[in-house]
């Protein structure tokens, strides 16, 4: 069973410190790298699926979260207000009043419908410290989030499409979901008062997730304060659950901010605003991935992917080249020398990198690297340009597999 903090700081990916503040992590060089990646990752199946994307401020005027609702549904777990000059401004809980205001900044067509627009942006939570631990509970976030503005009868078909994004993204990074969960209201909670604005996007979630096909548990008092959603579970190496992934339909904040499109009949409608987020926030994605690999990640995804290992001093500078060459095609790469200790510790030390390249005299001399895998199989002595491309490919198709033998015949 693995802790994704151990591991964190075995692997060097992130740290804390006091006088930055509980749930306040920062991000060492290999634990960056691994986020860049994720980041790239997300924004290319983003702009694939028709998405712009924006970036918002993490600020915004008080009066800004009491149009959207945030103030009187959410306050307390909003960091309190700061006084600048007269003007209350409080650190945002959420992205969406920003791409609401983003959305209204000029006259909108149905021809622009659906216009889905994503950001990676950050957003703060008040949590006490009692509740924080690790990246799963943090108070400042990086969100993968996105909302997609939309007439109603385009919904429905948005959501599914969210819901296969989310999908394939959980497939290409090896994770899984335990449960689909439809979260609805329930008594005593803080919703906006609208029964028939409940029963509609409700309704429509609830198509959505039939016609998905994936099983699914109702959950009363989960949902967002402006609307019901979706959400994907994940579970960590304790059975404990928490939410990754959500898509919501939100016919509350489209009213509040006066949110209009012109229809094919002249008239002004009102769009329906689907949010979404494929992988969450960085923090609670690089966890999850930490515990499910046990930091043996995909090739694709792994901080260091190839080290290279010289055996003696003599071929030192061939493997530096070696590290070049593979920086040159994208590849990250490291040599770990002999100073680092014999070759069986370096070769331990390096258990978790996907790919060793070990290159004693006479692989210098004719231009070769015997290739090591990290779950033990052993291709053999290579050319250097054979296994940088075969490993190129396997990172570029983000491939679970490390390996492939060439096909005989």
């Amino acid at each position: 069973m693995h802790d994704h903090r151990e591991l964190g700081r075995e692997l060097g990916l992130f740290g804390t410190d006091p006088l930055i503040g509980a749930g306040l992590p920062y991000w060492l060089p290999d634990g960056a790298t691994l986020r860049h990646t994720l980041e790239e990752y997300i924004r290319d199946a983003e702009r694939r699926a028709g998405y712009q994307h924006v970036y918002s401020p993490v600020l915004g005027k008080r009066e800004l979260y009491e149009l959207s609702g945030h103030w009187a549904h959410y306050a307390d777990d909003m960091f309190p207000p700061m006084d600048v000059g007269g003007e209350q401004f409080v650190l945002r809980p959420s992205l969406c009043p920003h791409h609401a205001l983003i959305y209204r900044s000029r006259s909108r067509s149905h021809r622009e419908l659906p216009l889905r627009i994503a950001e990676l942006g950050g957003m703060y939570r008040s949590e006490l410290s009692g509740v924080l631990g690790g990246l799963t509970r943090v108070r400042a976030i990086q969100l993968n989030d996105a909302h997609i503005f939309c007439s109603l009868d385009q919904a429905a078909g948005e959501s599914a499409a969210a819901l296969e994004l989310i999908r394939r993204a959980y497939a290409d990074l090896g994770i899984s979901a335990v449960r689909y969960r439809l979260s609805l209201p329930g008594p005593g909670g803080k919703y906006v008062s609208d029964p028939a604005m409940w029963e509609r996007a409700s309704a429509l979630l609830t198509g959505v997730l039939d016609d998905s096909g994936v099983p699914y548990e109702r959950a009363a008092g989960e949902a967002a304060f402006y609307g019901p959603k979706v959400d994907i579970q994940i579970a960590d190496p304790a059975g404990r659950e928490s939410t990754l992934s959500t898509v919501q339909i939100d016919l509350h904040q489209p009213a509040r901010f006066g949110l209009r499109y012109t229809g094919p009949d002249g008239a002004p409608h009102r769009p329906v605003m689907v949010h979404r987020s494929v992988v969450g926030s960085m923090e609670r994605l690089v966890a999850q991935l930490l515990e499910t690999h046990g930091g043996a990640f995909p090739g694709w995804l792994a901080p260091v992917q190839i080290v290279v290992l010289p055996v003696t001093d003599a071929e030192a500078e061939y493997a530096e080249r070696l590290v070049r060459r593979c920086t040159a095609l994208g590849l990250r790469a490291r040599s770990a020398g002999t100073d680092r200790g014999t070759l069986g510790a370096r070769i331990r030390a390096a258990r978790l990198v996907p790919y060793h390249l070990v290159i004693g005299g006479r692989e210098a001399a004719d231009g070769l690297a015997s290739l090591r895998l990290r779950d033990g199989r052993r291709p053999g002595p290579l050319p250097v340009d054979e296994v940088l491309e075969r490993v190129a490919e396997r990172v570029g198709a983000r491939s679970a597999e490390l390996w492939e033998p060439v096909p005989v015949g």
